[in-house]
């Protein structure tokens, strides 16, 4: 089934992500693993933790597994996104596999990435083929316009289609938006949701915007996650940095916890009944809030 082949799909590449991560800090440090069951039948997971590293002081590359039953809140949301076929009373059957990531970089000058692909299917809905969704991020404390540029343009080229990417960048400047703060996290990057399966975006204006297969097109999206951050990184990492600028890097990651609980959807989810510590693992590892912080001009 399908099913299956996404699930293997993102367990292998969980073990590509990683060693390509693990060669990049040279045995500074390594990925530990934590393998965890839902209960009978209900799915597992794989999380994946890196502390400590060189140029990572910390990272997580997560896999979950889920086979369960949708709540009434999360049906209500789901068919309020638009999503066919949910009954908004819960009770059906659905299944989710997601590969997600996070790296919290120790430099400040390198920026901090987030990923993910994950498929979604209740039963009874959408030819049983689900949803996919992913999307790949950056966020740079001190933004230098030539990474930006090059992260981009590789996700431009992974959509292929410009109508593609267009929108998908629109989405990713517009969910990861703090409305508290009036400002994004971050320089954004390409995020897509409820990508039915054989039929493209539900809703979407025009087909040219629509990946020709949801589920080949998420799975290239998944393949170039490493490959848009690796290269800044190489060129960043070797930079000095100042104290001063350790102490505006640990501020701005206040932002990224900020976002996470007050604001994004898979936290909100997976805090309902979900595994705690999996969902916590992309925390930051020190984040400081000062009063009112202003920063000097041109610091």
């Amino acid at each position: 089934s399908s099913s299956e082949s996404f699930e293997g799909y993102v367990l292998g590449l969980q073990d590509r992500i990683i060693a390509a991560v693990e060669r990049a800090e040279d045995g500074a440090a390594e990925f530990g693993t934590d393998r965890w069951e839902r209960g009978e039948g209900e799915g597992y997971g794989i999380t994946r933790v890196l502390e400590g590293g060189d140029l990572l002081e910390k990272a997580a590359v997560n896999v979950s597994v889920v086979r369960g039953t949708l709540s009434a809140a999360r049906a209500a949301a789901m068919s309020g996104r638009g999503r066919a076929g949910i009954d908004p009373a819960g009770g059906q059957r659905y299944e989710a596999e997601a590969m997600s990531l996070v790296f919290h970089p120790r430099s400040p000058l390198v920026p901090t990435l987030r990923a993910d692909v994950r498929r979604f299917h209740v039963e009874g809905t959408n030819g049983g083929e689900g949803w996919f969704g992913g999307g790949c991020d950056l966020t740079p404390v001190y933004l230098f316009e030539d990474d930006a540029r090059a992260f981009h343009r590789h996700w431009r080229e992974v959509c292929g289609e410009a109508a593609v990417y267009e929108r998908f960048k629109l989405w990713c400047d517009d969910y990861f938006y703090i409305p508290a703060r009036k400002e994004r996290r971050g320089v954004g990057g390409i995020f897509f949701d409820d990508l039915a399966a054989g039929e493209g975006v539900e809703g979407a204006e025009d087909a040219a915007a629509e990946p020709k297969d949801a589920e080949a097109f998420t799975r290239a999206v998944g393949d170039a996650i490493v490959a848009s951050w690796l290269p800044i990184v190489e060129q960043r990492r070797v930079l000095a940095y100042s104290d001063e600028q350790r102490n505006w890097q640990l501020i701005r990651r206040g932002r990224y916890l900020e976002f996470n609980l007050l604001y994004d959807r898979g936290v909100k989810f997976g805090l309902d009944g979900g595994r705690v510590e999996s969902i916590m693992v992309s925390a930051p590892p020190l984040i400081r809030w000062s009063y009112n912080v202003e920063p000097s001009e041109g610091s």
